[in-house]
């Protein structure tokens, strides 16, 4: 079944829970796609995971259209977000539009994503008249990362959990049809998630939300170094990849690859005239 905003709300007002997982690649939203979730996120996180960047800052909008584009090739069934790449909606709510435009033109997704409570509501809401869907990001905004002098959990203190309370009801009042919750306490989060109409999408945020996400290296064990307290690994492909590449290297040095089986025949009369006209 095509998943669209429709089918998402109504997925928050009967309790089934939303899937969402990042994708950047048209292989690999192909499979998410055929095992049934119900959202692809193309995230900015692409930076690091696919890049190779420090975080997400560097990344263009040619980068997101490009990765989003090859998602769309793959995904036939799963809503498509994609993330607005750091300073595409900033600068004006102008250039909000534009680019967002863009990712549903070019890109072929169905949704964008951006990051920011009331700050940002203007451009959630000129968007959104534009006839884009908008997915809001409240809570730990890998954007922000300086202004938070690293990646911390936000909303522990009295304040900046009433302030996040706010911010999900102005960006649902701006027009946003769903919410991710990044990097908060699981008890503010169910309480965000019982005032709001539009589905909430946690990530390191509790099991009250409406639906989860994850970057797929991450819960396929694909990353090296830190991994988050939130994720968690359903299958080690990181390491059955390294066999295989291991095994690949061995077999062919060793010359047991190519196999009889791995190679194309001919006739050997054909070979045979071959070999006589090369004398």
């Amino acid at each position: 079944m095509k998943n669209t905003v429709a089918t998402l709300m109504e997925q928050k007002q009967s309790g089934d829970k939303i899937t969402m997982l990042t994708a950047y690649d048209y292989t690999t939203a192909r499979i998410e796609d055929e095992c049934g979730v119900n959202c692809i996120l193309v995230g900015d996180s692409l930076g690091m995971v696919m890049l190779g960047y420090e975080n997400t800052l560097p990344v263009t909008m040619e980068d997101m259209i490009h990765h989003t584009a090859a998602v769309a090739r793959g995904a036939k069934n799963a809503f498509i977000v994609a993330d607005m790449p750091f300073m595409s909606y900033q600068t004006s709510v102008y250039d909000a539009v534009v680019n967002a435009g863009r990712l549903i033109k070019e890109g072929g997704a169905h949704a964008v994503k951006l990051e920011g409570g009331a700050e940002v509501c203007e451009q959630i809401r000129a968007i959104v008249d534009a006839s884009v869907p908008v997915v809001a990001h409240i809570g730990l905004t890998p954007q922000s990362v300086n202004a938070f002098g690293g990646f911390k959990v936000q909303g522990k203190s009295y304040e900046r959990a009433a302030r996040l309370i706010e911010d999900s009801l102005k960006v649902q009042e701006a027009g946003a049809c769903a919410v991710v919750l990044e990097g908060i306490p699981a008890r503010l989060a169910e309480v965000i998630t019982s005032k709001l109409m539009i589905p909430t999408i946690g990530i390191g945020a509790g099991k009250g939300c409406d639906g989860q996400v994850l970057v797929y290296q991450d819960m396929l064990g694909l990353t090296t170094g830190h991994t988050p307290k939130f994720v968690k690994q359903f299958a080690a492909a990181g390491e059955a990849m390294r066999k295989g590449i291991n095994d690949y290297i061995n077999e062919t040095k060793s010359g047991e690859f190519p196999a009889p089986e791995h190679t194309y025949k001919i006739d050997d009369e054909i070979m045979k005239r071959i070999k006589e006209e090369m004398k």
